[in-house]
């Protein structure tokens, strides 16, 4: 064997070698979390629900696969540029209760939505989802309305910088800037918050989370309470639900099929050599942190996105460390239901719950 031989072997040796103790130091941890299940909701328990649920669903996908029309073959920042419209207009068509004021939470642009009731002085920081390259405060105006409704706040939802435009963690920054001012910033001016509480979905979810663990290793004012809706919580993309609900993950298929296909460790290598951030680092993943002493925490999820597992371990690692931690689980919804107010009953029950959860944290 010549010296180029030898040398290749021994560099081929060190890749692998490389690869196998990344995939050591990131192998998953947290299937102890995996049980208990959470508590399931049918989405309605008579039958005229059922159906009227199943309809709206019916209408969803269809209206969904319509608007969605981006091909592969378009360059990337065309397919962003679609989805981010897409997005926007989805769900322009349903009438809202609330008032939209247009805000600047100390340079990060964002929006106060303000149900006719509210009172200024409680207030709600709203982080949107869209997987951190798309959605906007247009986009969740369904949900930020209705959250103002029901928990009598006013609603600060944020515009914060999303990728690929910006790294990773600029949205972390722009949530924790929101958070700070909106402590002491209301619709109506300088005032100190009543009352403060964090929700967001999706990559909102993730950032939800991420925000209370700093807030806690920070001192300071911890929220009364945070909602995450169907949370990714563990950027390695691991989780069991990841794969288990290819099939039945409408809203995420695309994402969960090109996931599905990827061997597990590249999946967790690539954590440590394939993507621009390290996707072990709690601010990323917040599962992956430590989850003591959080503000009380509402998770929830559908059993058929693939997101599921995501929000289950967290739940149960969070009340393991003696967090007071929710999770709630819907049969047979999609991803992040709750926008799909009011057609979707089980929208209602969901944030009929949220209503419950937050009142008991005044």
């Amino acid at each position: 064997m010549g010296t180029f031989g030898a040398v290749s072997i021994f560099m081929a040796l060190i890749i692998v070698t490389a690869i196998a103790v990344c995939v050591w130091l990131q192998r998953d941890t947290n299937a102890q979390y995996d049980l208990p299940l959470g508590k399931v909701f049918f989405a309605g328990t008579d039958s005229k629900t059922r159906v009227a649920n199943a309809k709206a669903l019916k209408g969803i996908y269809k209206q969904i696969s319509v608007k969605d029309t981006s091909s592969a073959s378009q360059p990337l920042k065309g397919r962003i540029d679609r989805v981010r419209a897409l997005m926007d207009t989805l769900r322009s068509h349903v009438p809202l209760a609330s008032k939209c004021l247009p805000a600047d939470a100390d340079g990060v642009p964002a929006e106060w939505v303000i149900a006719p009731d509210a009172d200024p002085n409680r207030r709600l920081l709203y982080i949107h989802g869209g997987g951190f390259v798309a959605g906007s405060p247009t986009s969740h105006r369904v949900i930020t309305s209705k959250l103002s409704e029901i928990t009598n706040c006013a609603v600060l939802a944020i515009d914060y910088r999303l990728s690929p435009e910006h790294k990773r963690e600029a949205c972390i920054e722009d949530c924790r800037t929101a958070y700070d001012w909106v402590l002491a910033n209301g619709p109506q001016g300088s005032s100190t918050a009543t009352a403060i509480y964090v929700a967001g979905d999706s990559a909102g979810g993730n950032l939800t989370l991420s925000l209370l663990a700093w807030a806690r290793d920070t001192q300071r004012r911890m929220p009364n309470a945070a909602v995450a809706l169907s949370p990714v919580t563990d950027m390695r993309m691991i989780s069991p639900s990841i794969k288990a609900n290819l099939k039945t993950d409408i809203m995420l298929k695309p994402i969960a099929k090109k996931l599905a296909k990827i061997p597990r460790w590249l999946m967790l290598s690539a954590g440590a050599f394939m993507v621009p951030y390290n996707t072990k680092d709690p601010e990323i993943s917040p599962l992956l942190g430590k989850l003591h002493d959080l503000s009380p925490t509402l998770i929830q999820a559908s059993d058929c996105e693939i997101l599921l597992d995501d929000g289950r371990r967290y739940a149960n690692k969070a009340r393991a460390a003696g967090s007071d931690t929710t999770l709630q689980i819907w049969s047979g919804m999609p991803h992040v239901w709750q926008i799909f107010h009011p057609e979707l009953r089980a929208a209602q029950e969901a944030f009929d719950e949220i209503q419950k959860f937050i009142a008991r944290y005044p």
